[in-house]
């Protein structure tokens, strides 16, 4: 296991600033997810972290040492990629094998036939079949060991590529988008497979990921990276329910969060579109805000209902287990999203005026600049 720690990192291409001065520490035996949207700079950050790229400032530290200007061979670490990097042309077992023969043998210890003047050779290899046996067991390929890569399914190729990693004993495991070729159904498959994994081996797990779904099941912690920073670090129920601004708020959570224009009035009061809300400012301040609800915090009310808002279906997701409708609030000037339980909203039609409300308690409220602001509930 190994502790790791990012200490000013910045990575500039040209005039390109990637990523901007960071830090992360990432314990000993914790699965880490880095989260963003495509180009934010979160696949260059491992690779820094991995030494495939240098950066232009900072330090890597790894269990208490600076691996700046140490070679990625050197580090320890292990990495799967996005397209799995495997050999075409071996079959499995060889391929788990590679970097065990480059790691242990000599030069002259890879060439097979020279066996009989290398008797230290032999016993070399019965080790390492043994490590690649263990580690197929753990990842059930052992039935696929004389296969190619181009006879398994994209699944069976993560399996192999991630028992390509294990077989070196890293102190860290380095993971980019490993299940974005995937299809969904054995994304979801797979995403517990790696967790089951990862409390197995109690190895350091830094996982790169632009799925808030993996980030959200899958991680001990999660950093949320955005156009080369990182704007928030903790559990995953903690971003989730705490974003540290409307940035955040919007990028976790599906579908996205409700966000709708409200007012403070200078005892902290607050009203959104005409509406009061039982919520009070925890630092008086009047002046614009804006209030955020998930769609899983609010709720269709019966048509007698007031101090509510009111707004027309304008399209309609049944997901089976959940139903979601898109309303348009206030001659159109804003939408939300509800979700609703079946047998409230299956006779739900596209053109229905209907009254939502919400979950007081879970109500988040931001300023205009999109930093949270803190509430408490009126008493």
């Amino acid at each position: 296991m190994a502790e790791i720690q990012l200490k000013g990192i910045s990575k500039s291409f040209d005039d390109n600033k990637v990523i901007k001065s960071l830090d992360l520490s990432i314990a000993n035996g914790e699965f880490i997810t880095v989260l963003g949207p495509s180009g934010c700079g979160k696949s260059t950050l491992l690779r820094i972290i991995a030494g495939l790229e240098s950066q232009s400032s900072g330090d890597v530290i790894i269990d208490g040492r600076e691996v700046n200007n140490v070679r990625a061979s050197e580090r320890d670490l292990a990495m799967v990629f996005q397209s799995y990097a495997l050999y075409p042309h071996l079959s499995v077992q060889q391929n788990l094998m590679v970097p065990l023969k480059l790691r242990r043998l000599s030069r002259l210890e890879r060439f097979p036939l020279l066996n009989w003047f290398l008797p230290k050779r032999s016993s070399k290899m019965i080790e390492l079949n043994e490590k690649v046996l263990q580690a197929a067991e753990t990842l059930q390929i052992t039935h696929l060991m004389e296969r190619k890569p181009g006879q398994l399914s994209g699944g069976q190729q993560q399996r192999v590529a991630v028992g390509r990693a294990m077989v070196r004993e890293p102190v860290a495991f380095l993971m980019d988008e490993p299940l974005s070729n995937l299809d969904a159904a054995l994304r979801v498959h797979m995403r517990a497979e790696i967790s089951e994994l990862h409390r197995k081996l109690k190895t350091t797990f830094v996982y790169v990921t632009h799925d808030q779904a993996e980030a959200l099941t899958m991680s001990d912690r999660m950093a949320v990276m955005m156009d080369g920073e990182i704007l928030q670090h903790d559990t995953p129920s903690e971003i989730y329910n705490n974003p540290v601004n409307l940035q955040v708020a919007e990028f976790i959570g599906s579908p996205k969060i409700n966000v709708l224009p409200a007012e403070s009035d200078s005892k902290g009061g607050i009203t959104c579109m005409g509406l009061p809300i039982s919520l009070s400012m925890k630092t008086p301040k009047q002046g614009s805000i804006m209030l955020g609800f998930r769609p899983e915090h609010t709720e269709l009310l019966s048509s007698n209902s007031n101090n509510c808002f009111e707004g027309k279906i304008t399209y309609k997701e049944n997901l089976g287990s959940d139903i979601y409708l898109h309303v348009n609030l206030k001659e159109d000037q804003h939408k939300m999203i509800v979700r609703s339980e079946p047998d409230k909203a299956l006779d739900a039609k596209i053109g229905d005026m209907v009254k939502i409300g919400w979950m007081v308690d879970k109500v988040m409220a931001f300023e205009r600049n999109g930093q949270s602001l803190p509430t408490k509930s009126k008493s």
